[in-house]
Parts: C-alpha cells; sequence; structure tokens
C-alpha cells in the first residue's frame, strides 16, 4: 500500500508515464517529456515530511524527475539543515516573483517550472505532472547528457521553434539519505529524503539556433541532470538524467 500516495493517484500516474514510454518507442528517448517536479523543503518544516516522501514514490515513475532543494530560512528554529543552501532559497524567490507572488512557503512544489502547489496536495500534484505529461507530446529539442569519466558532455539541437533566451543548467544530486532529526520542529523524527539536490550550476546561455556542445566537469558520485529552462525561473524546456 502506498503510504502516501492514494492508490488511485499512484495507478493515474503510473498510466500517464507507461503511455509515455510508449509513445517514445521507436523515437529518440530524449525527445520525450521529462516532468521536472522541485519541492523547496527543509528539515526543520514539521509540514515538509509528507512532501519528501511523496518524493520517493515519483522517483519510482519513468518520465518524472522529482528533485529536493533545502532552503534554508527555518535554521533559525533551532536545527540547522545540513542540505540547505542559500541559492536555493533564491530560486524559490525567483519562482515567486515570475509568478506575482510576494511570500514562499515550505513546502513547495514546482512543477515544470510553471505550475506552483503550496503544501501537501497529492491530488493536485497528480493533475498538473499529468497535463504537463499530455502537452505536446515530444519536446521541440534533442538533448542529451553523456558522462565520460570525470566530465559531462552535454549537447543539444532543436527540433521545433524553441524560446529565444534559454540557460542550460548542471544539477547534482545524492538518490537518498536518510537523517535523524534532533532538534527544532521535527525533532525525534527520522526522515528519508530523495534526490537531494547538491549543486544546481547554470553551464550556458542558448537561443536554439546553432546545436549546442559544452563540456562541463562532474567530480563526485553525485547523480548528474541537465535541464533547459527559459531564463528568469521561466518554464522547463526539456531535462534529462546523464547515465551513471
Amino acid at each position: 500500500m502506498r503510504q502516501v500516495l492514494t492508490g488511485l493517484v499512484f495507478a493515474a500516474l503510473t498510466a500517464t508515464s507507461a503511455q509515455a514510454q510508449e509513445t517514445a518507442r521507436g523515437q529518440d528517448a530524449h525527445m520525450t517529456p521529462t516532468v521536472v517536479v522541485e519541492l523547496f523543503t527543509s528539515q526543520g518544516c514539521s509540514s515538509c515530511p509528507p512532501a519528501d516522501a511523496l518524493m520517493a514514490e515519483l522517483s519510482e515513475l519513468d518520465g518524472i524527475l522529482p528533485l529536493s532543494l533545502h532552503v534554508d530560512y527555518w535554521d533559525y528554529i533551532g536545527w540547522k539543515d545540513a542540505f540547505a543552501q542559500a541559492k536555493f532559497t533564491d530560486r524559490q524567490r525567483a519562482y515567486a516573483r515570475a509568478a506575482g507572488e510576494r511570500s514562499i512557503y515550505t513546502p513547495q512544489m514546482i512543477v515544470q517550472g510553471v505550475d506552483h502547489v503550496v503544501g501537501f496536495k497529492p491530488m493536485v500534484l497528480a493533475e498538473q505532472i499529468t497535463r504537463r505529461q499530455a502537452q505536446s507530446g515530444a519536446v521541440p529539442v534533442a538533448l542529451h547528457a553523456v558522462k565520460q569519466g570525470t566530465s559531462l558532455k552535454i549537447s543539444a539541437q532543436a527540433t521545433g521553434a524553441l524560446p529565444p533566451k534559454m540557460v542550460v543548467q548542471l544539477v547534482r544530486f545524492d538518490p537518498h539519505h536518510r537523517v535523524e532529526i534532533r532538534r527544532g520542529e521535527n525533532a525525534g523524527r527520522i526522515v528519508d529524503y530523495t534526490n537531494t539536490v547538491t549543486e544546481w550550476t547554470p553551464v550556458a546561455d542558448w537561443d536554439g539556433k546553432a546545436p549546442l556542445s559544452v563540456v562541463v566537469p562532474v567530480v563526485g558520485e553525485a547523480r548528474a541532470a541537465v535541464i533547459l529552462q527559459v531564463r528568469e525561473a521561466g518554464a522547463i524546456v526539456a531535462a534529462v538524467v546523464a547515465d551513471h
């Protein structure tokens, strides 16, 4: 039994993911949409553990890339989140500005850089993911990321109309962490975290006119993903996870 998602929600997302995989057969795998779900969370937030658990379930589904970004504005409560980075707080604020919002919250999920889900709302999240997966079929860019030793080769080529201002971003993340929280609002809890982001770095600007080829260093065991996003916290155009 799913501990967080209801059976109905999980079945719907599984069916949608399977449909996306079926559509991809016979095509370049990188031409199928990967829906990016960013969770802004904190070890100091008592409302966050259900959303953290939800990320583990999303990670089991094809066509969805869940990423946990730990913010630092809960650290004053009495427990410093070891995964928190000020730039993740800045990223959440950028999304708020883009949406015309004055406040930021945890937990909050951003789907494909556009849809905002505040609080733990699995049904709303499932609807947003399903809608994004169903839109437009193939993405308008062939995006590849190939790891070779301590380097990651990123290449992209437009296959359709693209926004004129995009940024290519390297994301490093750890698939799993288990943390015993001793102080703050979650004191005494042991929480599992999925796809914890350790690095989010812009590596190139791209207008989509000429093919893109970039090589960046990737040191350490963290997984690597590449996200192509409209600048100023805009829509995510494409995403791909590099092979191990």
